[in-house]
């Protein structure tokens, strides 16, 4: 097993670069899509780009510094789990030490972006931090830690709102809301894929809490997304015909998610979590749609 101080300095680059999950982009644009929901429908429309650049690069570096901080987190953890096993800090090509330092550094450019932005969104990223360091702590205290990470990728949209000069509102909440019940489902999807490992290294997930009942308590969850979503376009007059367009592509894509996952089969479940990155962007199409 290489060790954090016998490798070269390209691997260490590249233990760096698979730390941060860049080669897997599914979070960001799990995070990335819902951003650009808030953008528009806060900015009524096309956002000023330098505020679209912003926004992007801060998706980026905080979905980074997650992946940062939980690796730091399950760093004991993840050795024992097949689907992580191989991650830098599990096999100890780099330490814990630097893990941490990735995540600040991350942590630090992002509030460099900050200094562009108005005074409300340095506030509010206060939130997004705290939400982003205690989450890949949760699942050793609570069997929600998806709803933690539903809060925290979800803190984008005020953020974005608070971004174009908006006061986050019903619909900013609405938006919110749906995208953490949206979170918590195709998490819990994540989840079962390693649901016989963390039973047996005492790790929690809704995928334990909801046990037998976890691909019906999924397509409730979807639901409700769509709900809360579909009244958030609703508010702001983007839901006939566009919008609505958008939430119906979903709801058959959601249908097609339980076809694939009902008998709780962990790699289907995996693909049905990773085939959410389509979710996320056929609602934008519906909102860039409504807003021409």
């Amino acid at each position: 097993m290489a060790t954090a101080q016998a490798i070269t300095w390209r691997e260490r680059l590249s233990a760096y670069y698979y730390l941060c999950r860049f080669d897997k982009p599914i979070g960001t644009e799990l995070v990335f899509w819902p951003t650009m929901w808030a953008l528009w429908v806060a900015a009524k429309g096309i956002p000023d780009l330098s505020i679209l650049v912003l926004m992007i690069l801060g998706v980026i570096f905080m979905r980074a510094a997650g992946c940062a901080i939980n690796d730091f987190a399950d760093r004991k953890v993840d050795a024992h789990v097949e689907r992580t096993k191989t991650r830098p800090l599990a096999t100890g090509i780099i330490s814990g030490k630097e893990a941490v330092m990735v995540f600040l550094v991350l942590v630090a450019a992002s509030a460099c972006l900050l200094f562009f932005l108005p005074i409300e969104t340095f506030y509010w990223s206060f939130g997004a931090l705290f939400l982003a360091f205690i989450y890949p702590f949760m699942k050793r205290y609570t069997h929600l830690p998806q709803v933690f990470l539903g809060a925290a990728f979800s803190w984008s949209i005020p953020m974005a709102y608070t971004a174009v000069g908006q006061t986050p509102d019903l619909t900013c909440w609405l938006l919110y809301f749906g995208n953490l019940a949206w979170t918590v489902a195709y998490d819990t999807q994540y989840a079962i894929t390693d649901r016989e490992y963390d039973l047996k290294i005492g790790v929690k997930s809704t995928a334990i809490l909801f046990g037998q009942h976890d691909i019906q308590i999924i397509s409730t969850l979807q639901a409700l997304s769509l709900v809360l979503i579909g009244s958030a376009l609703w508010i702001e007059d983007l839901l006939i015909p566009f919008g609505l367009m958008g939430l119906l592509a979903v709801a058959i894509d959601f249908i097609y998610q339980w076809s694939k996952t009902r008998d709780k089969d962990p790699q289907r479940c995996f693909w049905a979590f990773r085939h959410n990155r389509w979710v996320g962007l056929m609602i934008f199409l519906g909102i860039f749609a409504a807003l021409l």
